[in-house]
């Protein structure tokens, strides 16, 4: 079994900061990518920023110079820091895991989901 545990979300006004962790538990060999994706209200979940395992990092582009993804691989954790905040950020934000290989018999490969954190930016 492998949870994702997020936290760091919360109300911040525009132009604040907020800096989102998320630790990955469980019988986990290694990960291939991980990531942050938002959803807002009314609308479809979206990719903010992604990382794997050899540091290599891509970002949506409405976040591109204010948000900074980072991981730790030896705590399975990622990170977002979210710089210079619109209201327009505002969303549940959920960690992705993918490519968890799995420590069981026969190993799997599966990908995760955490449960999502609020982040509310007000004007």
């Amino acid at each position: 079994q492998v949870q994702l545990v997020e936290s760091g979300g919360g109300l911040v006004q525009a132009g604040g900061s907020l800096r989102l962790s998320c630790a990955a538990s469980g019988s986990i060999f290694s990960i291939n990518a991980m990531g942050w994706y938002r959803q807002a209200p009314g609308k479809q979940r979206e990719l903010v920023a992604t990382i794997t395992s050899g540091s290599s990092t891509n970002y949506t582009d409405s976040v591109k110079g204010r948000f900074t993804i980072s991981r730790d691989n030896a705590k399975n954790t990622v990170y977002l820091q979210m710089n210079s905040l619109k209201p327009e950020d505002t969303a549940v934000y959920y960690c992705a895991a993918e490519g968890v290989v799995v420590l069981s018999t026969p190993w799997r490969m599966e990908d995760y989901w955490g449960q999502g954190t609020q982040v509310t930016v007000s004007s």
